[in-house]
């Protein structure tokens, strides 16, 4: 082991640390001022005419946590960690890692890259695969995607 590899060491556990190739943080809600203040008006709105459609606090406040809860990809950030051999996602409520090897296409589109299991198109991929969210830095990711993934494209 080089003694590069040894600074590299997490202390204690034996495990060499290894540096993503790209890191960043993608965080919709403060990208665009505008389109928070006008999803956060239709969410009051909403709650608004729950409560007055049904005189309950409890289908009020249920309704008001799944409009929000649907949303929290657009509220808080997203921490992308690219690495050799994996990709790490990190949101508010969960880490999702997932290798590389398990990718056989992607999809971009503007805002981001669909990474799919499956070799061509398919309905099941929206639900398999996962959706890389860009943070004015398309071209660095979709180089790094098609480093990373062989795909032919037929379309």
């Amino acid at each position: 082991m080089s003694s590069e590899d040894e600074k590299k060491m997490a202390k204690g556990t034996g495990e060499v640390r290894v540096e993503p190739i790209l890191e960043y943080l993608c965080h919709p809600a403060k990208k665009n001022r505008k389109i928070t203040m006008l999803v956060t008006g239709v969410i009051i709105v909403c709650i608004l005419l729950t409560y007055f459609i049904t005189y309950s606090p409890f289908m009020t406040i249920l309704g008001g946590m799944i409009l929000f809860g649907a949303l929290t990809g657009f509220y808080f950030p997203t921490r992308y960690s690219f690495y050799e051999d994996h990709i790490i996602i990190k949101t508010t409520t969960q880490a999702l890692r997932k290798d590389w090897s398990l990718f056989r296409s992607y999809y971009p589109d503007k805002n981001g890259v669909l990474l799919s299991p499956f070799g061509r198109p398919t309905r099941m991929e929206n639900f398999r695969g996962i959706f890389i969210k860009f943070a004015d830095n398309r071209d660095e990711v979709m180089k790094l995607v098609e480093s990373k993934i062989d795909f032919e494209d037929d379309e």
